[in-house]
């Protein structure tokens, strides 16, 4: 696997230039610099956030125009990055056919509201050609595929796998920060477990919970856009501001663990999302959930079982009438979690991986 050290605001401190063994799998991290030569800068201002989106790296390059005939297929993943249009563009010229998956980043309303004119250039004058030269694209949901229909560039065969699923592990409660004790200790809550910003309809959650008295809502994940504060002014104007946690960080391992297994229910009420892997992670853990119809793993809901798909309008009502009956609770829990294990556990899903791959190079 070829990647680079940027990682989100910072870069990641590891070894570079050489394989590094992640769990099995050899992985090449290059440094990457910014368009003007300079190296990336920390993500501290608007114009270095925008920077950190221009990087190239050199290294890469070299690496894949030296090696990309080793390799029988190659796997992109994300669009309006440098490492996936460069690979795509050696790929294609090495006649070596490649796989991208986009990763919910083609839809329309989010390409309009976030950094509109220079994704719009990026697609016309670079992406385009990655995506239509592909030999297949890669969706998690047939939400995503229908939203990719907006665009106009001539799309090759489109594929739909659902992202997999890890199985829950068991937490201690000595491993807890101190943050989610406090939550497991208030008694029964709802919780919201991802990134917080405007995609994610948690202002309309809020809202929402003025319709399911007596009930703690959490809030959980980073804050990336410093929407916390939009977030408190709305909690506050409809009246549950007392009844609403908020927890602004990244969680996982046994914090995780134990906020999901130990909730009541889950939601994500989300504007747009491509598939949503936390619907999956609770279901499979045994706690029902209740998602948007906006939200690309709806589906898996319904075919589960282990929750309900409502609109934003009945949102409140919805999660008040599964919060007041624990024993259909408790069946969707159950009904859930036996059909994610059966259809969603990474193993099966890396064998449909592979089918599309074994049909792409002949072999299958």
């Amino acid at each position: 696997m070829f990647t680079t050290t940027v990682d989100g605001d910072h870069d990641s401190d590891v070894p570079i230039n050489r394989a590094v063994d992640l769990d099995g799998v050899k992985v090449w991290y290059f440094p990457s610099i910014f368009t003007c030569g300079r190296r990336v800068p920390a993500a501290n201002s608007v114009f270095n956030k925008l920077a950190r989106r221009l990087y190239y790296s050199p290294q890469m390059k070299t690496a894949l125009k030296t090696r990309i005939h080793e390799f029988e297929i190659v796997h992109l993943h994300s669009v309006f990055l440098w490492p996936t249009s460069a690979a795509a563009r050696i790929a294609y010229a090495a006649d070596v056919p490649y796989v991208l998956s986009t990763r919910g980043m083609l839809v329309k309303e989010l390409v309009q509201r976030k950094s509109r004119w220079l994704k719009t250039a990026w697609l016309r004058l670079i992406e385009k050609k990655t995506l239509e030269q592909a030999t297949r694209l890669h969706v998690t949901s047939f939400d995503e595929a229908v939203e990719m229909s907006e665009f106009s560039f001539r799309r090759p065969l489109v594929i739909n796998i659902a992202n997999g699923v890890d199985l829950p592990e068991a937490w201690r409660q000595e491993d807890l920060t101190e943050d989610i004790v406090d939550v497991l200790s208030a008694g029964n809550y709802v919780v919201y477990f991802g990134r917080i910003n405007w995609k994610k309809g948690l202002d309309r959650l809020l809202r929402a919970w003025a319709d399911v008295p007596g009930w703690q809502l959490v809030i959980a994940g980073n804050d990336e856009e410093a929407y916390l504060p939009t977030l408190h002014k709305v909690a506050a104007e409809s009246g549950v501001k007392e009844r609403v946690t908020f927890i602004p960080r990244s969680i996982s391992d046994a914090d995780k663990e134990a906020l999901l297994q130990s909730a009541s229910l889950l939601v994500l009420p989300s504007y747009s999302e491509n598939f949503g892997n936390v619907v999956p992670e609770s279901i499979v853990r045994g706690v029902p959930v209740v998602v948007t119809e906006e939200v690309g793993a709806k589906g898996i809901v319904e075919a589960s079982g282990g929750g309900v798909v409502t609109s934003a309008d009945k949102l409140g009502t919805c999660i008040n009438d599964l919060l007041m009956d624990a024993d259909v609770r408790k069946n969707m829990g159950l009904k859930g979690k036996e059909w994610i294990e059966r259809h969603l556990r990474w193993g099966i899903v890396a064998v449909q991986m592979e089918q599309c791959y074994e049909e792409i190079t002949g072999k299958k």
